[in-house]
Parts: structure tokens; C-alpha cells; sequence
């Protein structure tokens, strides 16, 4: 959530930052518009309850010729407020929502650019690899080994579904042992969270209410399918102070996400690679505003190195004002390069949220300076899904067996191939 007080102060910095990210200057106008109409009635409110305080105490101290007329005034007041408290309270209502529809400012640093187009690569790892052979993409091996099963996925549950099977199953459990070694020992506590939240936590940390289309909801009750850890692990610490002699707070949390892809209609629909289920571990940090630049680069480099480990060549794009998400102030995507596409695609991202989801969220840090809001960063470790598909690609053999990375071979009992 925008900082108000910000706002107030520094509408024009803000607006322009706003507007990097295609929100419109009129919604910052009419929310300015809004606030002031708020902080007047507040004003009138609270004058009139002062006044009702005054006059009530004098009621009992007052003579009776001078109390009929007390009385009167109490009885004027009584009246306004009956008219005022249900505008003011219409007028804040208007105001919540107006400023839950504001995105987090984009950090300076964060390039311009209206779409993807814009990202700016920030440097490349390895090399793609040179086949000697016509090299298949995940699908075609997966479905020649009966690791992947998608018509029979379709026919249980629809389309953008599948099973995975055998030896790829094995090959998650391992991607998520090592991934999750290698974050408890960078001081991340393992979570295995709910998936299912309340609305307050989908708009604590800002997917509500600008992703409410790509979001399953329970009918008839206040639940909703999370589509990333990142959602519980943020409402972890809800209405919560944090000490922050003890800060940075690392959580890795991994869990089954559910997406509706609403808006990904005919794209990417061959394969595993955007699907409405998989699985992913997340990594999660609450920290002072001072530690967030380092904690957002040290989740950086944990992604390089996972993605190293694997044995993958990758590039490192820093993400565009205007593509990002609502709740993201500077976001890095790390993309895998996929044989069977010719392509770099995402497969981890990382973004620092600053303090944008811990005011949602009421998360606040104590000092002995006092109390404010945290930063909040969240970073993809693995998902699983789109990691199993540079893998498969990546490390296939002509004989349709795949190389196992060295760093996965102890999870998988000393194996080299697939």
C-alpha cells in the first residue's frame, strides 16, 4: 500500500513514478481528491464529538434554565454527526479502495519500458549447448519415456493439466531436496504453507485486487488457491512487529500453486511449461528498508546459483517499470535457455516490494527508535515445472536418456542418467 503521507508530499515525484508503471495520473488526482475529502470530514467529526464531550460535562454541572438550552445543542449536534459519521465512513471506504488499486512505485534503478520488450539484459551464463544429434523438446521425451501424460491429465481435469511419472518424479523430489539443502543452509526456515488463503491475505500482499482473474476461488467462502508461497509466507507475520535486531527473516516455503492463466489464451499451450498446477519452492524475506537493496541481490545470487548447479546456461534480465507487477518496486528475471523453444524463458524471478505489502499486511519493524513498516522480497528458488523442461532439453542424450546434474546425483542415489 502507498505511503499517503508520501503521497501528499511528494505527488509529483510519485505520479510521475506511477506513471511509469501506465498507472494514470487522473486515479492519483482523484485519490489525492479523495483523501482530502476524508481528513475534512475527519476534521468536522471530531470537532463535533469534542464539542458533544464539552457540553455533556457541563449538562451535569449546570443550572436548569441554563441545561433546556445545553440540551438543544447537544441535541444539534447529535444530528449533525448522525449525518456526518455514515459520510465519513462512506468517504474512507472509498478511500481504501481507491489506494488498494495504486501499485508500488518503481524503483529508479528499474529500466523503462512498457512491456517485456524493454527488459534489458543484464548479462548471460554458459554456453547453449551444440547437439550432435536433432535434439527433442521436453514433451517428445517425456512422453517416448512415459514421464509426461497430458491427453489423460486433459481427460481428468482439462486442459493445462498433466502427470508426471517414473523417473520424472523422482527427479522433482530431488530438484526440491537440493534446492531446500541449499537455503536452510543460507539461514531460510523451511515452510510447507497452506494453500488456500483468505482474502485478506491475497490483497495484504497486493494480488488483489489487480490479479483477481488468475486466481481460483472457493465458492461460498472466503478462501482462494494461492498461485505462489509467496502469498502465505507474507501473511505469516500479519499485524505482527518483527525485532529488528533480528532481521533479515528468511522463510522457504514449498507448495503446489494454482493458476487460471486467463490471460494466456493459445500461448505457450505445448508441454509443461504454463500450466494451471505445479509445484515450486519459494524463498521469502522480511528485512529493514536499509538491508533490502543486499537482501534482493543476495536472493539473486542464491537463483544463480541453483541455476549453475543444474548445469544450465541462463541470462539475467532486468525487468521494465511497466512490466512489472503491482506489488514489485525492481524485479529480475532469470531465463533458462530451452532447446526445444531456440529461446531464453523465465524460469525464477526475484522482486523487492519494499514496504508496499507490509503496510497491507500490517508488518511492522521494533526498535528502540520505534516501529515501521518492513520490506518484503520474494524469489522463485525452483519451479519445478519449467525447471524439469531446461533439464530434460538441456542434458538429453541421442539414446533419449537425459545426464543428470552432478549436483543432483547424491539426491537421486548416486545416478548419472534418466
Amino acid at each position: 500500500m502507498i505511503d499517503l503521507k508520501r503521497l501528499r508530499e511528494e505527488s509529483e515525484p510519485l505520479r510521475e513514478a506511477l506513471g511509469r508503471k501506465r498507472f494514470p495520473a487522473e486515479e492519483v488526482d482523484a485519490l489525492l481528491g479523495r483523501d482530502a475529502e476524508v481528513r475534512r470530514l475527519k476534521g468536522e467529526v471530531e470537532a463535533l464529538r469534542a464539542e458533544r464531550n464539552a457540553v455533556s460535562r457541563r449538562v451535569g454541572k449546570s443550572a436548569p434554565e441554563e441545561r433546556a438550552t445545553l440540551l438543544l445543542g447537544m441535541r444539534r449536534v447529535a444530528d449533525d454527526l448522525d449525518r456526518l459519521e455514515p459520510e465519513l465512513k462512506r468517504a474512507e471506504e472509498g478511500l481504501h479502495e481507491a489506494v488498494g488499486r495504486v501499485p508500488n512505485p518503481p524503483s529508479p534503478e528499474a529500466p523503462a519500458g512498457a512491456g517485456d520488450e524493454a527488459n534489458v539484459e543484464l548479462r548471460r551464463v554458459g554456453e547453449p549447448r551444440a547437439f550432435a544429434f536433432p535434439p527433442l523438446d521436453h514433451l517428445e521425451i517425456g512422453e517416448r519415456r512415459d514421464w509426461i501424460d497430458m491427453p489423460r491429465a486433459a481427460r481428468a481435469s482439462g486442459a493445462r493439466f498433466a502427470y508426471l511419472k517414473r523417473d520424472l518424479v523422482d527427479l522433482e523430489m530431488a530438484l526440491v531436496r537440493m534446492a531446500l539443502d541449499r537455503l536452510e543452509g543460507a539461514g531460510f526456515i523451511p515452510v510447507v504453507p497452506p494453500i488456500l488463503v483468505r482474502e485478506a491475505a491475497m490483497y495484504g500482499t497486493g494480488f488483489f485486487p489487480a490479479d483477481r482473474n488468475e486466481i481460483y476461488k472457493i465458492e461460498g467462502e472466503d478462501s482462494y488457491l494461492v498461485g505462489t508461497s509467496e502469498v502465505p509466507l507474507a501473511a505469516l507475520h500479519m499485524d505482527e512487529a518483527l525485532d529488528e535486531a533480528e532481521l533479515p527473516r528468511r522463510y522457504a516455503g514449498f507448495s503446489t500453486c494454482l493458476r487460471r492463466e486467463a490471460g494466456s489464451y493459445g500461448r505457450d499451450t505445448r508441454g509443461i511449461f504454463r500450466v494451471h498446477q505445479f509445484d515450486k519452492v519459494e524463498m521469502f524475506s522480511f528485512c529493514t528498508p536499509e538491508q533490502s537493496e543486499a537482501e534482493h541481490q543476495a536472493i539473486l545470487a542464491i537463483e544463480e546459483e541453483l541455476l549453475t548447479a543444474l548445469e544450465l546456461p541462463y541470462r539475467i534480465v532486468d525487468v521494465c517499470a511497466g512490466d512489472l507487477g503491482a506489488p514489485a518496486a525492481r524485479k529480475f528475471d532469470l531465463e533458462a535457455w530451452m532447446p526445444g523453444q531456440q529461446a531464453y524463458r523465465e524460469v525464477t524471478s526475484c522482486s523487492n516490494c519494499t514496504d508496499f505489502q507490509a503496510r497491507r499486511l500490517g508488518v511492522r519493524g521494533r526498535s528502540e527508535r520505534g516501529s515501521r513498516p518492513l520490506h518484503t522480497l520474494n524469489g522463485t528458488a525452483v519451479a519445478i515445472g519449467r525447471t524439469l523442461i531446461a533439464l530434460l532439453e538441456n542434458h538429453q542424450r541421442e539414446d533419449v536418456r537425459v545426464q543428470i546434474p552432478i549436483a543432483l546425483r547424491p539426491y537421486l542415489g548416486g545416478r548419472e542418467l534418466l
